[in-house]
């Protein structure tokens, strides 16, 4: 039984949230199949750590130093996704700028999965996005990555994964 009030009646009657849509994102020759994680760069990576395990309660990995990128990882399970702890290793690691701005850490990239990482990267360069290297590299996850350049993002640093 819906009460009526008068003149808002239609008003209460609509449904106050929005449905997103779900379906995956497809190009001709590519498509983005989900987020697979959100990095978070920190100079206190036990502190991190122990914050997500201890006091969240969820599933964190080891420490993994990730030498030929330049970062130790630990992975936090948050259930359909993942956070990625990141800690520079050394002076010239790619997060030592980011942490040399943002003093206390934070949100530094968005990875997103897509099915044919080849085909994203020259689809969107073709569309006027620039990259940060010149042909994929091997990532934390053994898989192929590509980094897309934040100022084309919207500010973010957004990561491409091959599935």
């Amino acid at each position: 039984m819906q009460a009526s009030f008068g003149a808002f009646a239609r008003i209460a009657a609509r449904p106050l949230v929005r449905s997103l849509q779900t379906s995956r994102i497809c190009h001709k020759s590519w498509k983005v199949v989900k987020v697979n994680h959100v990095a978070m760069a920190t100079l206190d990576l036990e502190k991190l750590t122990r914050f997500y395990r201890d006091t969240l309660g969820l599933k964190v990995s080891e420490a993994v130093p990730q030498k030929e990128h330049g970062v130790t990882t630990v992975f936090v399970d948050v259930g359909n996704t993942k956070f990625e702890l990141l800690l520079p290793l050394g002076d010239k690691s790619p997060i030592a700028n980011y942490l040399e701005k943002n003093k206390g850490g934070g949100a530094h990239h968005v990875c997103i999965e897509v099915d044919d990482i080849e085909a994203a990267v020259a689809d969107l360069k073709k569309k006027g996005v620039r990259m940060l290297a010149d042909a994929t590299k091997i990532g934390a996850h053994g898989k192929p990555v590509m980094f897309l350049h934040p100022k084309d993002c919207g500010g973010v640093l957004v990561e491409l994964e091959q599935v």
